[in-house]
């Protein structure tokens, strides 16, 4: 008996040693991070250069260059990446790519991820499987946090993200020196609630760009000077972050910068489904006609364009060339 309680002591002191809950510091926490497209590069870069360890991984090793040169090390898998890491952050596309990049038995986070370690998943994604990967975490002795972020590439780059987290509340607060570089975070509540708020999220800021995209082609058939009129406008009850981020875009005609229309398709079509859970808000008519509207986007062959390229529909719907 006494040699199981001197086991277990040791045990205990050597995941303090490694993960949660020894502190937090950069040049001492060593960081995963996986899936480096345009928002999770630039989050992974702003923890580089904070001070922290970084190891990358992307399944085309070239779209890692400059965060190599930067400092970062590269992985050849995401559960290698686990295996040098206190924390491992995830930022893919979709829940398919969330299970295959944290669950699969040989290559995934959870099979690289000593226990003690931090899985903390920024992809936007199910609520249900949020749920699930938090439970395979613990089985494993580590910790998962689904924490999906808003604020776009803007955000990103600057800091200013709004963080989602859902999860155990410790282990977020836990989190609170890496979240810093990155921008605000809110605990939510228990796993899949980051998910949950996230989709919510995802509804509001369909509705404003739909609303902007809508408001702004208006003036420009009736003849305003659009930048002037959403300078005004802006001021007022129509004013957003959404319509500062947004709608300055859509008056320079610059639909590639963003994150793509594919992936709000994604979330709204979440927002749809019906699924196993406590999610119970299915009759969206709001959010069924957003997602019309970003689908016809995609099927005029502009998926990989951005929100505010969602002006081009409602010009397309009144025959408006630009």
């Amino acid at each position: 008996m006494e040699g199981s309680k001197v086991d277990a002591a040791a045990a205990a002191a050597a995941v303090a040693a490694f993960g949660f809950p020894a502190p937090v510091r950069p040049g001492a926490t060593r960081v995963g991070w996986v899936g480096i497209g345009v928002m999770g590069g630039a989050m992974a870069a702003r923890l580089l250069a904070a001070g922290f360890a970084v190891t990358v991984y992307a399944r085309t090793p070239a779209k890692a260059e400059a965060l190599v040169a930067a400092g970062a090390s590269l992985g050849d898998s995401p559960a290698a990446v686990a295996a040098a890491s206190d924390v491992v952050f995830t930022m893919v596309g979709n829940p398919s790519d969330v299970r295959a990049v944290v669950l699969d038995a040989a290559s995934g986070v959870l099979a690289g991820l000593r226990p003690g370690g931090v899985l903390v998943d920024c992809t936007s994604s199910s609520p249900s499987l949020a749920r699930e990967v938090a439970a395979a975490a613990r089985a494993a002795g580590c910790y998962a946090v689904d924490s999906p972020v808003s604020g776009g590439d803007v955000g990103a780059r600057d800091g200013t993200l709004a963080l989602l987290a859902g999860g155990d509340e410790a282990v977020v607060s836990w989190l609170a020196p890496l979240f810093a570089h990155l921008g605000r975070p809110t605990y939510v509540g228990p796993p899949g609630s980051g998910q949950s708020s996230k989709i919510a999220n995802q509804i509001a800021v369909a509705g404003a760009v739909v609303g902007a995209s809508e408001a702004l082609a208006f003036a420009n058939a009736a003849g305003l000077n659009a930048p002037l009129f959403l300078d005004a406008v802006s001021k007022g009850a129509a004013g957003s972050r959404v319509m500062d981020i947004f709608g300055e875009r859509m008056l320079r005609r610059e639909f590639a910068s963003g994150g793509a229309v594919k992936y709000i398709i994604k979330d709204l079509g979440m927002a749809l489904e019906t699924e196993d859970g406590p999610e119970g808000a299915k009759v969206l008519p709001g959010a069924a006609m957003f997602r019309q509207m970003f689908s016809a986007m995609a099927a005029n062959g502009d998926g990989d364009l951005c929100l505010q390229g969602l002006i081009t529909v409602v010009e397309r719907l009144n025959g408006i060339r630009k």
